[in-house]
């Protein structure tokens, strides 16, 4: 029964961002940080950070998107998921963002700084820690070029190989035939092809540890991001179903018209 009533929380709140996104006629950009960093109990999903990441290129798409995560970071009490949240996609796109992420950032560094303090107690349980957590972690990112320009060079390297990886093989491990190494399904799987399989998946192995924890998150999140899809689209087909056989009742105790003419007279 709480897993319902909890289910049920979180799809209001999803129909209220959407009628505020509406009203507010934010932009696709602004829409994606504003997903990123719901209070839905869950972390933003890897898809649509790195989707964010790419928009972050776009000159018109990176100041709208820094606007809202600045305001995401404004935000206080009981929507400290928020401004987790925010640093926890900020994080990402300072590494496998725009450099300007990284640029702003410092320019604006003591709007983070100030998060080391941040407070909030939820049913006793110090949800702030969290928060002064991820900011001490960031502001010191920030504060080490050299740290900042190498993590940002794994990070990129990393989410490229995973990209590689992801593209090339499908998900029982094989590669697609809709690959560029497979233009059409012909059938002809030459031994060539069996020969730079292995090179493929070379290319693919994350090279440091901090490279494999990176692609085992994504990897993780995406799996994570399947299984809720999968979910939602299950309780989709159930309330259809059950809207249908309730219509159908409906209409099985209804009188026709003709029948109920036919009685009166």
């Amino acid at each position: 029964m709480r897993r319902g009533s909890h289910d049920m929380q979180v799809n209001v709140a999803g129909i209220r961002r959407n009628i505020k996104n509406f009203a507010h006629n934010y932009s696709d950009a602004q829409k994606k940080v504003r997903e990123a960093t719901s209070n839905d109990p869950w972390g933003p999903s890897s898809t649509i950070m790195a989707e964010i990441a790419d928009l972050t290129y776009n000159v018109v798409a990176f100041s709208e998107i820094m606007q809202m995560i600045w305001k995401r970071l404004n935000d206080h009490g009981r929507n400290w998921r928020h401004v987790y949240k925010a640093l926890v996609l900020l994080e990402y796109l300072i590494k496998t963002g725009s450099e300007k992420v990284g640029q702003q950032c410092k320019e604006n560094i003591f709007a983070i700084q100030t998060l080391k303090d941040f407070q909030y107690l939820e049913e006793g349980k110090d949800q702030g820690q969290n928060v002064r957590e991820k900011a001490k972690q960031l502001v010191i990112l920030l504060k080490d070029d050299e740290r900042l320009k190498n993590e940002r060079a794994r990070a990129l390297k990393a989410k490229e190989r995973f990209a590689q990886s992801a593209s090339a093989f499908g998900s029982d491990g094989m590669e697609t035939p809709s690959s560029p190494k497979y233009p059409a399904f012909r059938g002809d799987w030459g031994s060539r092809d069996a020969v730079d399989l292995p090179r493929d998946i070379e290319i693919a192995r994350p090279q440091t540890a901090g490279e494999e924890e990176l692609q085992l998150q994504l990897a993780l999140a995406m799996s994570r991001e399947e299984a809720d899809q999968e979910e939602q689209k299950r309780k989709s087909d159930d309330v259809r179903l059950q809207l249908a056989l309730s219509q159908s009742q409906q209409d099985f105790k209804q009188p026709k018209t003709g029948e109920s003419t036919k009685t009166a007279i």
